[in-house]
């Protein structure tokens, strides 16, 4: 009588697996509709928190900043200029946030079942994606309200401000969800991180009109930056270049390298985790 025998092994060489993310596609959305369902629970404000937390930051930096930077931003309206930023930052620092923390918190599921890891990382973002979805309504009501002028290319401009944040997030979040799980002091340092970068990012001010010679160059390696250079192009048609081209290789760059180690290591997150 013949026995089969299958041997499972760890995958050889660097792919995407594409196909294999797809296959699982279920789960996906599964984890991705558990969190968001968690995150809200038990809230009385539910939702709404998405757009209690921009609009009181928002006008905290206004009232702080506005007599400082308000004219630099041009035809931007100063509370529209810090909103604008804000929506775009939040979505960074919740998505990398809660991708890197993804691999440890379900810990418990990787060493039961197998399943693309991958998974993982793309739920926790995809949560962030929900609010701010919930944050852009609240924004183009904004403007509405404050007589922002929108243009036409804003339909562009909008969605490519938005993948530049989303990439950047991927890259740093699996980057980092695979070194917190064998160094867990990432999980300490990546608050100082992402406290170090929202400074870095032109939330509250224009990174054009620094006058440091030395700040412009350095700045726009922060794909953040980039992104949001690329938004206000919505409102105002105008945007600097330098600052959209650096910042976008960036946001590639570390998408290459944090998947790159995220899949040469994977394989042993089950028993480190």
């Amino acid at each position: 009588m013949k026995t089969t025998r299958t041997v499972i092994e760890p995958p050889k060489g660097f792919s995407f697996h594409f196909s294999e993310l797809w296959q699982y596609r279920e789960l996906f959305y599964f984890f991705s509709w558990r969190d968001i369902k968690v995150k809200y629970k038990q809230t009385y404000l539910g939702i709404l928190w998405a757009l209690i937390q921009p609009l009181a930051l928002m006008l905290l930096f206004t009232l702080v900043f506005a007599r400082h930077f308000s004219s630099t931003t041009g035809s931007i309206n100063y509370n529209v200029f810090v909103l604008s930023g804000l929506i775009l930052w939040t979505l960074f620092y919740n998505a990398t946030s809660h991708a890197a923390e993804s691999i440890v918190q379900q810990a418990g599921m990787i060493k039961k079942i197998y399943f693309p890891r991958l998974i993982i990382i793309g739920s926790a973002m995809l949560t962030a994606f929900f609010d701010f979805l919930i944050a852009f309504v609240l924004f183009l009501v904004f403007c509405l309200a404050v007589n922002q002028t929108i243009s036409w290319k804003a339909i562009f401009y909008f969605p490519a401000g938005v993948v530049v944040v989303m990439l950047s997030s991927f890259g740093i979040g699996t980057l980092l969800s695979s070194l917190n799980v064998k160094f867990r002091d990432f999980r300490y340092a990546l608050p100082f991180l992402l406290q170090f970068l929202f400074f870095a990012s032109q939330v509250v001010y224009n990174i054009s009109s620094l006058k440091q010679g030395w700040a412009k160059p350095l700045l726009s390696l922060n794909p953040v930056n980039s992104a949001i250079e690329l938004f206000r192009m919505g409102l105002t048609n105008k945007g600097d270049s330098t600052v959209i081209i650096v910042g976008v290789l960036s946001a590639v760059l570390l998408s290459i390298l944090g998947i790159f180690y995220f899949r040469k290591t994977e394989a042993y997150f089950a028993d480190l985790a």
